[in-house]
């Protein structure tokens, strides 16, 4: 497990559908050693901080494995580390696997896996397509953003070492199951629901798909 490339890049303006709008995604690969504080990676940016960035969701990663995938969905786009908004390009992390909460150490700095990424139509101003976030949404190939616990020195080619597992075992996969399905699987739900390492913002929401779930089988 290991971290390919380094990515970032400071808001933009750019034209969309008739206007202007302010965007942080477009990230670019740096070398050399950088410098991960709490919020972001240095010489990085977001630009609606109400949806992006914060303690939760300072560093966005994406695996490289799943570029194949998308140069073989969209083979007339050149795609390059960063297209997808990340910050971490990285090798051997996959959302199947990656424990809500789980804690890795990488270069001099600690990170924890907090959530999915779900994205908005920035991300298809990116890519010049209208139904970038449908399609990404339906390949389930999300992504995770981390919470730094050590702000440290980061540099491409260092190692992921998981330094602490929560036993509750759910994934970054399980919570996009829920977020993605219009019935998500209930003991997937209620086992989310009692996750400690869970956002006040995701517990609420998959509470509330409970509530919903149970009311609309009460009523049939």
């Amino acid at each position: 497990m290991k971290l390919i490339s380094l990515n970032v890049g400071i808001p933009r303006t750019v034209p969309w559908n008739g206007k202007h709008v302010t965007t942080g995604i477009y990230k670019l690969a740096i070398a050399g050693p950088q410098v991960l504080g709490q919020l972001n990676l240095a010489g990085d940016r977001q630009a609606d901080l109400s949806v992006h960035g914060g303690v939760d969701k300072a560093v966005y990663g994406y695996p490289s494995e799943h570029y194949r995938y998308w140069q073989a969905e969209l083979p007339d786009t050149d795609i390059a580390w960063g297209m997808f908004g990340e910050n971490f390009t990285t090798e051997g992390l996959f959302e199947e696997q990656l424990v809500i909460g789980e804690r890795f150490r990488i270069g001099t700095a600690e990170v924890r896996i907090t959530e999915p990424r779900m994205p908005c139509y920035k991300l298809g101003i990116r890519f010049g397509r209208a139904d970038m976030v449908k399609r990404f949404m339906a390949s389930r190939r999300t992504g995770f953003y981390f919470a730094v616990v050590q702000p440290g020195v980061v540099e491409a080619g260092d190692v992921f070492e998981s330094v602490a597992r929560p036993a509750h075992a759910m994934t970054i996969a399980d919570l996009t199951g829920v977020i993605a399905s219009d019935r998500a699987d209930v003991q997937i739900m209620q086992r989310l629901a009692e996750v400690e390492e869970l956002s006040d913002g995701w517990r609420d929401y998959v509470r509330e798909q409970l509530h919903r779930q149970s009311s609309s089988e009460a009523h049939q």
